[in-house]
């Protein structure tokens, strides 16, 4: 049974593989800052035996940087620990071609340890976990993330000469749902689109953003690991489409002193039969079950915020008047709030607008079925919604620093009691090493400041 008639059964592979059609697959984790990494197999390879066994890859995977620099401080990981292999056990349901890369299919794989038992902190396993116990009420959570990027016409290659300095983005102005701007880079979005549509995604549209160059293609809701691996891929996709187009992309969540890349994830749960959770359809208005994911989400927002927000560079985007929130509260359609609230009857979900482009989506969408199971568990009762302008309400922010962040996910009780004690100590420690990167590093403001006038 595939995801949709998109994806490739297992028996179509095979068939490629003898036709010589396919002729390598791409064997593919996702690391904790999000990204995939794995291996490209020989398809032959790959049925034969990789099918059956899976394959192995160095546990050093979820315990390094962005840099790939071996750090310490992971329980599972380390020179002590003799940095050994993870099992990487592909799931034959994200079978997929990459049609923009010749003769080449792609796999998604779980991570278990060698004996079989699933490695905690991968963050696949962190989501599974938190979609078992939505399972346990008899739900299905369903989800959808929207991503935005920033598009340049230099190279990624150009923009590493020049230190990611002086780019030329796309567009050279505001081209937010702009037809006009958006036409300009139509061939590259166009593409993305198709190769994502043939990849087995559910391709709603693109449009235009604030930001020079800055646009969003968006997907349509799907069941929440699904959306989870469907972002992970869409992000490699998007890059290597750009790079083939001879231009750089980024998702970073704050690029310049403009508007910042956004991740606006929404979600729902529905039951096992598809029947409403979110909804009372007798009253016409949002069920007490709902009301209560919504506090619980709230209630936990501060103790969370680290997997919304996993970088030093992801607290830029949170300023006033900015469209990224910076008050913790929830608004009917009201975007400046953390939670936005739309929808009715079957329509009906939550938008959380606190991640950015940078967050990884399991993780992000496992915090917030762990902020709103601790809402339904624990029957939180939701406060009034903040009509008007949240940036000057007053109230109770979202973490301002990721010291901040990472100190109140560290002391969570609800984190380490929905998460468990390894996974919260595990991503502290990733926040740690993200600090002390950064409180090492020499900023070009610094250097403007400071070289002559001090």
């Amino acid at each position: 049974m595939t995801r949709n008639d998109r994806h490739l059964t297992t028996q179509r592979l095979r068939d490629l593989v003898d036709s010589g059609d396919i002729d390598t697959v791409v064997v593919a984790l996702t690391d904790m800052q999000g990204r995939l990494q794995g291996k490209r197999l020989h398809g032959r390879y790959f049925v034969d035996e990789a099918l059956a066994h899976g394959t192995e890859a160095c546990n050093y995977l979820l315990g390094v940087d962005v840099d790939m620099n071996t750090v310490p401080g992971y329980a599972i990981t380390s020179w002590e620990r003799g940095y050994g292999d993870m099992a990487l056990v592909p799931d034959m349901h994200t079978l997929r071609l990459l049609p923009h890369h010749p003769a080449t299919a792609m796999v998604q794989c779980d991570l278990t340890w060698l004996d079989g038992t699933a490695v905690p902190q991968s963050p696949r396993t962190i989501l599974r976990r938190q979609l078992d116990r939505v399972a346990e009420h008899g739900w299905t959570a369903l989800a959808g993330t929207e991503l935005e990027f920033i598009l340049f016409d230099d190279t990624y290659e150009r923009a590493h000469d020049l230190d990611y300095r002086g780019l030329t983005p796309s567009n050279q102005y505001n081209v937010d749902y702009s037809i006009l701007g958006t036409s300009r880079v139509e061939p590259v979005l166009r593409a993305i689109r198709n190769t994502t549509y043939a990849a087995g995604m559910q391709v709603e549209g693109a449009k235009g953003e604030c930001n020079l160059g800055q646009h969003e293609i968006g997907f349509l809701y799907d069941e929440a690991m699904v959306t989870a691996d469907n972002h992970a891929v869409y992000k490699t996709v998007a890059k290597e489409v750009a790079a083939q187009h001879g231009k750089a992309l980024t998702f970073m969540a704050k690029y310049d002193e403009r508007e910042g890349n956004s991740c606006h994830i929404h979600l729902s749960l529905r039951g096992k039969d598809g029947s409403l959770v979110f909804w009372d359809e007798e009253k016409g208005t949002r069920s007490a079950l709902y009301d209560h994911f919504v506090a619980g989400l709230l209630a936990t927002m501060a103790d969370l915020t680290l997997l919304y927000a996993p970088n030093v560079n992801s607290y830029k985007r949170f300023a006033d008047g900015s469209f990224a929130p910076t008050t913790i509260a929830w608004g009917e359609d009201n975007r400046t709030c953390a939670v936005r609230l739309v929808g009715h009857g079957p329509s009906a979900r939550l938008e959380n607008r606190v991640p950015g482009g940078d967050v990884n989506p399991y993780l992000a969408i496992a915090a917030m079925l762990a902020g709103g199971l601790h809402g339904i568990e624990h029957e939180l009762p939701l406060e009034p919604a903040l009509e008007g302008n949240a940036y000057t309400s007053g109230r109770a922010q979202v973490p301002r620093t990721l010291r901040d962040a990472r100190d109140a996910f560290a002391g969570s009780a609800v984190a380490r009691a929905a998460l468990g004690d390894d996974v919260v100590d595990h991503y502290a420690t990733m926040a740690d090493v993200e600090l002390s990167a950064f409180g090492a590093a020499v900023t070009d403001w610094e250097r403007r400041r400071g070289f002559e006038r001090m």
